[in-house]
């Protein structure tokens, strides 16, 4: 249950901005006339903002979105007809559906140019209604408000469910924050009556934007992305601040270039796997990836003898389990698999062993000292035979 409500933490900050905007426009908030600016440029900055972000860290489909909504908050500005409106929701919700049916490459790459060259087609397209505020060929039923068109609505809808596949089961703050943007966007539409709703609405969706492309920066900087622990650099950050009480333990696969070299790196990939899982659910410990096929182990709080029975009860967990390998010609479906069970050889069963040395503070000792110290330790467990933890 913590695990699947710590894999859903990305879900916490768009949900807490959209809540909050709800209730603010459903109360009928109004800015104070000092404020009134951010009624008005609030939306440009939020969402100019997770634009430029977007671009920077290189995500083509937040692009893509940020930039779609913010050019349908300066045409509704700029022309506030009903057919603008028409046309605005129906291709925010058509250019959300295209980019999310696309892998993501990126926002600084040949083919982005086409992005840029749709969005400035549909800018020219937005002028002309614009200018022309009687057009009948945006008169037919399935455009018609009120408020947002049934066929905004339908796809928005479709970008919705696109925006909650893409998420799905990863989770990332940019894909969640992307589908609270649309969601968000639809809200902003209904509300399109209010001037205040409207433009609070868009500045939540500019922030949640901004806030998931932070989140996800953050993740990639100090969460390890093959294992899903944290890497080295939030151990650091960890190793600041805590305190003169700890227990520092060093992780090392026994024979990991051998996997690799035998059975691909596709092998050695899930060996790392296993033992991060394992390592992840080390009694009073946290696991973290120190680089290659080392991880470290932190106690805050423990003593010496409470965390070797915890790496102790960890390494023989791994000892224990055997992982098998797939054969080469083994069926992706698991009925065409089934049915050539006895046809060829059985799959090969590997076992994975680790060897562990820890380390706590002597005498004030700092953190990089302690953990010198552990992986001294290790190198002692691994010249004793492996498989083993050692002082």
């Amino acid at each position: 249950m913590l695990e699947h409500l710590r894999a859903l933490r990305p879900l916490w900050v768009p949900a807490g901005i959209l809540v909050a905007a709800a209730l603010l426009a459903w109360r009928g908030y109004s800015l104070p006339l000092t404020l009134e600016g951010l009624r008005t440029w609030g939306p440009y900055a939020a969402l100019g903002g997770a634009a430029v972000l977007a671009f920077g860290f290189n995500r083509g489909r937040a692009f893509v979105i940020a930039a779609t909504i913010l050019g349908a908050f300066a045409a509704w500005q700029l022309w506030h007809t009903k057919p603008v409106y028409t046309a605005l929701v129906v291709l925010v919700a058509m250019n959300a559906v295209l980019v999310l049916l696309y892998r993501e490459r990126g926002a600084r790459y040949r083919a982005s140019y086409a992005w840029l060259a749709l969005l400035a087609v549909e800018g020219v397209l937005m002028a002309w209604i614009g200018r022309s505020p009687e057009r009948s060929a945006l008169d037919f039923w399935w455009l018609r408000s009120p408020p947002t068109p049934f066929m905004g609505r339908l796809m928005l809808a479709a970008a919705f469910a696109a925006a909650v596949w893409r998420a799905w089961p990863e989770y990332r703050p940019v894909p969640i924050g992307i589908a609270g943007a649309i969601a968000t966007f639809f809200l902003a539409a209904e509300w399109a009556g209010s001037p205040d709703a409207y433009a609070l609405f868009m500045e939540a969706t500019g922030i949640m934007l901004i806030v998931a492309l932070l989140q996800e920066s953050h993740q990639l900087a100090f969460r390890d992305q093959l294992t899903g622990l944290p890497g080295r650099r939030a151990l650091e950050e960890r190793l600041r601040s805590v305190g003169s009480r700890y227990v520092v333990a060093m992780v090392d696969v026994d024979h990991f270039k051998q996997f690799n070299d035998t059975h691909g790196h596709d092998i050695g990939d899930q060996v790392l796997r296993l033992v991060a899982g394992r390592l992840a659910e080390v009694h009073d410990g946290v696991a973290y990836r120190y680089g290659g096929e080392e991880f470290c182990v932190l106690f805050p709080g423990s003593d010496t003898a409470q965390a070797e029975r915890a790496l102790e009860a960890m390494r023989r967990s791994i000892e224990h389990y055997r992982m098998a390998v797939r054969a080469p010609d083994r069926p992706k479906q698991a009925e065409e698999g089934a049915k050539r069970r006895g046809e060829r050889a059985p799959e090969k069963v590997l076992s994975v062993t680790v060897s562990i040395g820890l380390a706590a503070p002597s005498g004030g000792q700092p953190p990089r000292e302690v953990l010198k110290a552990a992986d001294e330790a290790l190198y002692r467990a691994k010249k004793g035979g492996r498989n083993r933890v050692s002082r």
